[in-house]
């Protein structure tokens, strides 16, 4: 079990060697999404921007313009919903070089309840002109989407959960993953099952279960929900 909020944090500290233009920015939430770990190492490059989600995007916007390479993190609820306006406006539509990963995606947050449950954000980012939208199914996987979200230019928005994960992928698995390409984790001819995110696991489960019944289940992991792998869908 391996969390993959500290595999984003671990693949910003190895963009930051590599790109000296990546800069970091954070509402408040640093030791939860971990770019504390980046904080830390390139504090010049870190900026603490403090309950000011709408002015933590436009301010990435605006180092985006400069030349600069943000990576923008705070809970999933505030990542999207909060500061959709910004996003939209300084991001989206000005196709800004921003990349935007958020942590406690979906219900993982539990007991923190609807404020903190953010289920809504995979559509309202998917529907903006020029987003890319990811979400990673565990942290080896996670780790190598980080760095393609640094080669890729670009808007891009990324989720991942709260809690610990199972390893899905040994590094070796990962070495042709490309952004928009999905890929078949369980092969089968009865059912398929595509998913994306904390679900692979669960998926991967099912498939388990019915190749005990004599069912040979598919297993597509949807890792890019934009743009789509239309191709692999229809096959």
């Amino acid at each position: 079990m391996v969390n993959p909020r500290n595999a984003y944090g671990e693949a910003l500290l190895e963009l930051g060697k590599k790109h000296k233009n990546l800069v970091v920015l954070d509402a408040d939430l640093s030791k939860s999404t971990k770019t504390i770990m980046f904080a830390k190492k390139y504090p010049k490059r870190f900026f603490e921007m403090g309950i000011a989600e709408a002015n933590m995007i436009t301010t990435a916007a605006g180092l985006a313009s400069c030349g600069k390479l943000p990576f923008v993190s705070t809970f999933a609820v505030f990542a999207t919903g909060r500061v959709y306006d910004q996003i939209r406006m300084d991001i989206a539509y000005s196709n800004a070089n921003v990349k935007i990963f958020a942590t406690h995606g979906g219900i993982s947050v539990g007991k923190d309840g609807v404020s903190h449950q953010m289920i809504e954000d995979i559509a309202l980012m998917r529907v903006l002109p020029n987003m890319t939208v990811i979400a990673p199914s565990d942290a080896t996987q996670t780790g190598k989407i980080v760095h393609l979200m640094a080669e890729k230019r670009g808007p891009m928005y990324a989720r991942v959960g709260r809690a610990d994960a199972p390893l899905i992928y040994e590094k070796n698995d990962l070495n042709d993953i490309k952004i928009g390409k999905g890929m078949t984790v369980k092969d089968g001819s009865d059912i398929t099952f595509i998913t994306c995110g904390t679900m692979v696991e669960p998926a991967l489960e099912a498939h388990k279960t019915l190749s005990k019944q004599g069912i040979k289940a598919r297993v597509i992991d949807m890792h890019t929900i934009k743009p789509l792998d239309e191709k692999l869908v229809i096959k």
